[in-house]
């Protein structure tokens, strides 16, 4: 039987993975303490027994990014997070293995933080402060376990971990000024712009002659594509960007380029219903078949992310990936 590509593929990550596991040094001390830690907060991680009946903080916070619905939420895809933090650790694994790694006793200061930041939020009924409290006990673990240096080098991608604290009701003080912002930017265009008379009333978008009405929901506001388009700056600054001003700029950018990709949708939408009224309008407002029109806000972010990181890029200075030294024999 002839051998597939993918086989090789898959051989050869298993030599490389075996490889890195048998050169990263205190594994079981790591791994007892993270599976102990992770108890901890799968047993004794939410006191919020309301909306969903459960102490584990994980399941709380697949509640949180998922509402029950998994493929119709607008934070679900952030469950996809940790995957992606385990695929940059993957990349940075020679980096990391070429440190020296020790054991590093300060790391119990910052997992003692991280148990008080998880008491407090336990107390007062906050489970996102208790997902901090979960991820800077674990950072702790990784610089107890691997030294100072390791901590140092992983903070990005473990920095990621952010974007799986759920925002829920949080962020409702930013996406309404996103959606006043948003139609009244759509006002603006439209009439002076594109010559489409519209009218705004709050954050609704209507037609005077009554052919369309829109309202700028939270969803439409910016706060999917936003979240999504600071999570590719952040990866785009660390990895590019040497200077912190360059890697403030990049993050900064996200917020202008996350607005201008929610207005170009709102305007197609608009553009649509002068056109062909509600019903069209309603069919652009929807995604079509493909769901192609709400890709729209993430196309001119993601490219202007793209070309401000050409230009910020210290390619030059970026770190080289040094190179495991193969071990005497």
């Amino acid at each position: 039987m002839d051998k597939q590509p993918s086989d090789g593929i898959l051989e050869e990550f298993r030599i490389e993975f075996l490889d890195c596991w048998h050169k990263l040094p205190n594994k079981a001390f790591f791994f007892l303490l993270a599976f102990a830690w992770l108890a901890l907060f799968h047993f004794a991680g939410s006191s919020t027994l309301g909306y969903i009946r459960t102490p584990s903080l994980f399941l709380w916070m697949y509640d949180g990014l998922t509402s029950g619905e998994l493929l119709n939420s607008d934070e679900a895809y952030r469950v996809l997070v940790p995957f992606g933090v385990l695929v940059l650790f993957w990349l940075k694994r020679r980096e990391l293995l070429a440190l020296k790694l020790d054991l590093w006793w300060p790391g119990l200061l910052l997992l003692g933080l991280g148990v008080v930041v998880h008491l407090l939020g336990y107390l007062v009924q906050q489970p996102r402060m208790s997902v901090i409290g979960l991820f800077t006990g674990l950072y702790g673990l990784t610089g107890l376990a691997w030294g100072r240096e390791w901590l140092r080098r992983s903070f990005f991608p473990f920095f990621l971990f952010a974007f799986c604290v759920p925002l829920g009701s949080v962020v409702i003080p930013i996406t309404f000024r996103l959606r006043l912002l948003v139609s009244q930017l759509v006002e603006l265009v439209s009439n002076y712009v594109l010559q489409i008379d519209v009218v705004r009333e709050g954050t609704q978008i209507l037609d005077p002659g009554g052919h369309f009405k829109y309202e700028v929901a939270a969803a439409c506001s910016g706060i999917r594509s936003l979240m999504a388009t600071i999570a590719l700056a952040v990866i785009l600054a660390f990895f590019s960007c040497g200077k912190w001003w360059k890697r403030l700029l990049m993050i900064a950018s996200a917020f202008p380029l996350a607005v201008f990709g929610n207005l170009l949708r709102m305007l197609a939408i608009v553009i649509a219903a002068d056109i062909g009224g509600q019903e069209l309008g309603n069919k652009v407002h929807d995604g079509g078949p493909l769901d192609i029109w709400s890709l729209l806000p993430y196309v001119p972010a993601f490219i202007g992310l793209l070309m401000l990181e050409h230009y910020l890029a210290d390619r030059a200075a970026l770190p080289q990936t040094p190179g495991l030294e193969p071990e005497p024999v």
